[in-house]
């Protein structure tokens, strides 16, 4: 057999190892069990495609082997699959590696914050109260899981929670910012960021440094 390089973990390929450790099933089963337990809010899974994708990456990976097609009539084919034993070994291991690392993603909203000054304090100030109306409406969402699973073990509701628990800091956090920016204790102006940036800049104080 040749060798395979590592394959790179992935949120959607761990949740798909975990689901085929339960048992052999087709894609649209997954899809539908990844629905049913509230684990699309975990990863993308709208489109079938993402799923047939990340399985093909862990086939060709031999991660995932495909175990039959079922044949049934008046539907299409279906193709099942079953985690192999080094998809096994692997699922543990991406299992691990996610819980104990940090630091491994660059999300989009760190770097639009680390440029806030782009915009104008006002104009930042109205994206951030959107952006806190939206989180809240999230906070909402979870809080009603909650509220419709009173009898869930906490197990299956672990990633609620964890959910819960930085949105309410995220949105904690963006109030205070907006707070600040209309009180104006947090402003900026062009002239004072081209002043910044210049007695910053490498390249100037290189020319007039002795």
């Amino acid at each position: 057999m040749p060798n395979r390089k590592p394959i790179h973990p992935s949120s959607l390929g761990l949740i798909v190892l975990w689901l085929l450790v339960a048992r052999p099933m087709h894609v649209y089963g997954m899809q539908k069990l990844i629905e049913t337990f509230g684990k699309d809010k975990v990863v993308n899974v709208r489109s079938r495609a993402s799923l047939y994708q990340a399985l093909e990456r862990l086939v060709r990976n031999g991660l995932v082997e495909v175990r039959e097609t079922v044949r049934s009539e008046g539907y299409p084919d279906r193709v099942v699959y079953a985690v192999t034993d080094a998809g096994r070994a692997a699922a543990g291991e991406w299992l691990r590696d996610m819980l104990r690392t940090t630091g491994a993603d660059y999300p989009e909203f760190l770097a639009a914050v680390s440029v806030l000054f782009g915009l104008a304090p006002a104009d930042a100030r109205a994206q951030l109260e959107e952006r806190a109306g939206r989180l809240a409406a999230e906070l909402a969402a979870t809080e009603a899981v909650f509220a419709a699973n009173p009898d869930l073990p906490r197990l299956f509701l672990l990633e609620e929670e964890y959910r819960r628990a930085v949105l309410t800091a995220e949105l904690d956090w963006v109030r205070s910012v907006v707070r600040d920016l209309d009180a104006g204790t947090l402003t900026w102006t062009e002239d004072w960021l081209m002043g910044l940036f210049s007695q910053h800049d490498p390249m100037t104080n290189e020319r007039t440094s002795p």
